[in-house]
């Protein structure tokens, strides 16, 4: 009998399908399908984060995003960046932007939009992709992915680089970490908080993390997040969203 169970147990074993050997570009092109994240590209999408008002318009390569925001003095204040460049509006009119803060302003519009839909923007031309060794967060089992970028096309900020964790069964992000050099530097890690999709699309919000100790290896800030290693500071939370496609 005992001799049965062992041929079972081999069989089952022998039987069982191997995991697929993956490549980096294979494991995003998933991501971004079961993310829905392939209908960004001509779309409008419309969300609220922090009490400022965000818009972003696709299409095809061709992108308007906008910030949009009351100042305490009531000044209605309308930033655009665009293929074009980078507008400000105060009240409607056009207002003139000394070359030094045109880089911030543009900046700090495209990271609330760029992250708002990821995976969307993670087979632009300037972005490489390296799979790293697999891990497990929370009993659970992740591909892990190093993202850097060209100085050509990788934008102002090309020297940052991102880590994300992105589930083996499901192929979304749950875990997703950057370094980065603006500001003195540092570290960011961040774990969804919850999702939603609205028109096939996922959105997340997030639990922001950095290292208690800010001398940790970037590559091992999961390891910081599973051993109690890192202190929440913010929440990212998208509200109000709207999609036309």
């Amino acid at each position: 009998m005992k001799q049965i169970i062992y041929v079972l147990l081999f069989l089952l074993i022998a039987c069982k399908p191997k995991e697929l050997d993956l490549t980096a570009q294979q494991i995003i092109d998933k991501t971004m399908h079961y993310s829905g994240a392939e209908q960004v590209v001509n779309s409008k999408i419309k969300f609220t984060f922090r009490t400022k008002e965000y818009t972003a318009i696709r299409k095809n390569g061709f992108f308007e995003l906008f910030k949009q925001y009351l100042t305490a003095d009531s000044l209605k204040v309308k930033e655009v960046l665009s293929n074009n460049g980078y507008l400000r509006f105060i009240n409607n009119k056009a207002v003139p932007v000394v070359d030094s803060l045109i880089t911030d302003y543009g900046n700090a519009i495209n990271s609330v939009h760029y992250f708002s839909v990821l995976p969307f923007g993670l087979n632009d031309a300037a972005v490489h992709k390296k799979l790293l060794k697999s891990t497990r967060i929370k009993g659970k089992e992740y591909y892990k992915l190093g993202i850097s970028f060209s100085e050509h096309g990788g934008g102002e900020d090309f020297e940052d680089l991102f880590i994300y964790w992105i589930g083996k069964e499901s192929f979304l992000i749950d875990y997703l970490a950057y370094s980065y050099h603006t500001n003195g530097g540092g570290m960011r890690f961040r774990a969804v908080k919850n999702q939603k999709k609205t028109k096939g699309i996922r959105f997340v919000n997030y639990e922001n993390y950095k290292p208690i100790d800010p001398t940790i290896d970037f590559n091992t800030i999961d390891h910081a997040f599973e051993n109690n290693g890192l202190k929440k500071v913010s929440e990212i939370i998208l509200e109000a969203i709207e999609v036309e496609l």
